[in-house]
């Protein structure tokens, strides 16, 4: 806000000036007088020069020293000029996932209700109402099931077969599949041999049914639904459509994915001019596509994935090549939030690129987007880090550090962990990610990582070298990363990583109290164990942290309490936030009258139902030899290069 401040009391000194310079020259000489008599004195001449140098001058500076043009814009456009579409919102709470999260949305608000302006865009309308009240009264049969999958896999299919005659420089699909160690799906759609733990999933798809249908009779193309007020959030991007293509299609609901399908084919508008988050849009949208072209051949997907990445590369023409955290996807304007220090761009914004941007690459056969976010890793190594840790505001212009605040959670979380999933998702191969992974943890192990007096372990914010003794439900997401990265550390620290983030899950567990869900942030001083001491963190807006961290660590280690403590999500989830037309969050945890938010977040539909519905299906689902999750939970496959390169791989037979 400072800085807005600064440069809107700078058009007010220009326009004064100029102003001035007017009303100076409006004495000047009439018609048919000569310049003798009415002519302005040497000192006056002099003055009135001198003015207007200064003017010029005034005038240059902006141009050179505002930090990018649409400062211009804003000073000398009219606001209609600039319409936000609402991809992502202006507030520091918007930002995940950070920012993860509250994300409303990539190409709508950001994770949380607070969230954003937005211009609707223009839309055809889709499949009628009336349609699709008729599919929910009439259910479906498992042959139905079984038939739509098969027509949709006939595409990976055909994708498959036009393949053969590709050149070696286009992507095959047959080769990526080929190169898989397993089936996606596996061997029988990952369904548990366990009775109790089959219907628990079984629950869990009923769940994500039930949040579909909602959001498609009463916001269709809307970013998300409003449950209570039955209607759409603001935006027509249709972020809960993308968000879920995967999730409807691992569920085997696969109507409900020719819906999606449809609408992306014939309503998705990737031209909009508005205010978009580089980072929603890329973690949701872009990642959304990718997914579900990875998982279905749909080359609908791929165009459109590849369309939209191309459309983010004006983010990163900054001085030093990070990117700004706002585009206009119409114009390619960027900017920085209003909000972020100093005109900063947010370490888990720009450090949560990679996985999306390296799959785009493979796509597209353009290593542009390789470059982008490796020029974004060598200006990382360059520079200084405080006790090596990365601190959450980095100027894009400079490229030095902004504040000294560093998270695990809202703002920084993302960063650290596409550094573990770089490496995973290149077939271990990026040893720069793992060097910089494993480098930053020990940080945070030195720094941040403290037990509490109970004995819970938990990540402290650092602020210039003081501590914070405060975790968020956004950090929770860090059991699962250092879970996953136990075993490619040091040998002799794997036992201690596994043990750090089931000590980290434990701690996230015990903020679930007393309704079994937990607030946004929760502190471990003045007496407070993992608990909420202000009434602005109690609030939960169907955050998805702590139950992927119960994921990774079910498969991990195959413990049954991380099931069981799924479960109690499960139950939470329909006693306090399942309402009569979908699911809402809550405002505050520690009331078991609970009052809701009206809103149903898209990311409840892209990850805490899939987590939760691998949580109880067999590991073969996804397996975390093929797939790592971005930050969004869209499963991207590793890239296994001397397989894809190998000849040979697109001889074998792939009955995947």
């Amino acid at each position: 806000s400072d800085t807005s401040a600064h440069y809107k009391r700078g058009a007010e000194k220009a326009d004064g000036g100029s102003s001035g310079g007017r009303s100076g020259r409006s004495g000047g000489g009439l018609p048919g007088v000569s310049a003798s008599g009415m002519g302005l004195r040497l000192s006056q001449k002099f003055v009135f020069l001198l003015f207007l140098s200064g003017l010029v001058t005034l005038c240059f500076g902006a141009l050179f020293f505002l930090p990018d043009s649409v400062r211009l814009k804003r000073i000398f456009l009219s606001k209609t000029e600039i319409q936000p579409v609402t991809v992502g919102s202006g507030s520091e709470n918007d930002v995940r996932e950070h920012l993860k999260r509250p994300k409303e949305q990539g190409m709508t608000s950001a994770k949380g209700e607070t969230g954003t302006k937005g211009k609707s865009l223009s839309r055809k309308p889709s499949v009628s109402h009336e349609a699709t009240e008729e599919r929910l009264a009439g259910g479906k049969a498992q042959e139905d099931l079984t038939l739509s999958r098969s027509k949709t896999e006939s595409a990976s299919e055909r994708a498959t077969s036009s393949d053969r005659g590709a050149n070696s420089d286009t992507f095959s699909y047959q080769k990526f599949r080929g190169c898989l160690l397993k089936a996606p799906l596996g061997r029988d759609n990952g369904k548990p041999g366990d009775p109790q733990t089959n219907e628990r999933r079984e629950k869990v798809k009923e769940m994500m049914k039930f949040a579909w249908d909602n959001y498609k009779r009463y916001a269709w193309g809307k970013n998300e639904l409003r449950p209570l007020t039955r209607n759409g959030h603001i935006g027509n991007i249709g972020a809960s459509i993308i968000d879920s293509l995967d999730t409807l299609y691992i569920m085997g609901l696969m109507e409900e994915y020719n819906d999606a399908k449809e609408w992306v084919q014939t309503n998705l508008d990737l031209n909009s001019n508005g205010e978009a988050s580089l980072f929603e849009v890329n973690i949701r949208y872009v990642g959304g596509l990718l997914s579900a072209y990875y998982l279905t051949g749909e080359e609908l997907f791929k165009n459109k994935a590849m369309e939209l990445g191309e459309k983010l590369l004006p983010a990163f023409n900054t001085p030093t090549g990070i990117p700004r955290g706002v585009i206009n996807l119409g114009s390619g304007t960027i900017w920085s939030w209003g909000w972020a220090s100093a005109g900063s761009s947010i370490l888990a914004e720009f450090g949560t690129l990679h996985l999306e941007f390296v799959h785009l690459t493979e796509l597209s056969n353009n290593p542009v987007y390789t470059e982008k976010v490796m020029n974004i890793r060598k200006l990382l190594n360059k520079i200084e880090k405080p006790h090596g840790l990365y601190p959450n505001f980095l100027s894009p212009v400079s490229g030095n550090w902004v504040q000294h605040h560093v998270s695990i959670g809202g703002l920084g979380d993302s960063f650290y962990e596409y550094l573990i999933k770089s490496y995973l998702m290149s077939d271990k191969t990026d040893d720069d990610a793992k060097r910089m992974y494993y480098g930053a943890l020990e940080a945070i192990e030195a720094n941040l990582v403290q037990k509490s007096p109970g004995g819970l372990t938990y990540m402290a914010e650092w602020r210039g070298g003081i501590l914070d003794h405060k975790m968020g439900h956004l950090a929770c997401f860090s059991g699962g990363m250092i879970g996953i990265g136990a075993d490619d550390g040091a040998p002799e620290k794997r036992q201690h990583y596994l043990d750090l983030a089931a000590e980290i899950t434990h701690t996230c567990h015990e903020s679930y109290t007393p309704t079994k869900l937990g607030p946004e942030a929760f502190r471990f001083d003045g007496g407070a164990e993992a608990t909420a001491t202000r009434l602005s963190d109690r609030y939960y807006i169907l955050r998805p942290e702590v139950i992927e961290s119960y994921m990774y660590m079910w498969r991990l280690t195959h413990d049954p309490k991380y099931r069981e403590w799924g479960w109690e999500a499960v139950e939470a989830l329909e006693q306090h936030c399942r309402v009569e037309s979908g699911f809402s969050g809550i405002r505050d945890v520690y009331t078991m009258t609970v009052s809701h938010d009206n809103m149903q977040q898209s990311f409840f539909l892209s990850e805490t139902l899939k987590y939760l519905y691998l949580l109880f299906s067999d590991d073969d689902l996804l397996p975390l030899e093929d797939w790592v999750f971005n930050t969004e939970a869209h499963p991207l496959p590793i890239i296994r290069k001397s397989c894809l390169q190998d000849e040979t791989t697109q001889d074998k037979t792939v009955s995947k």
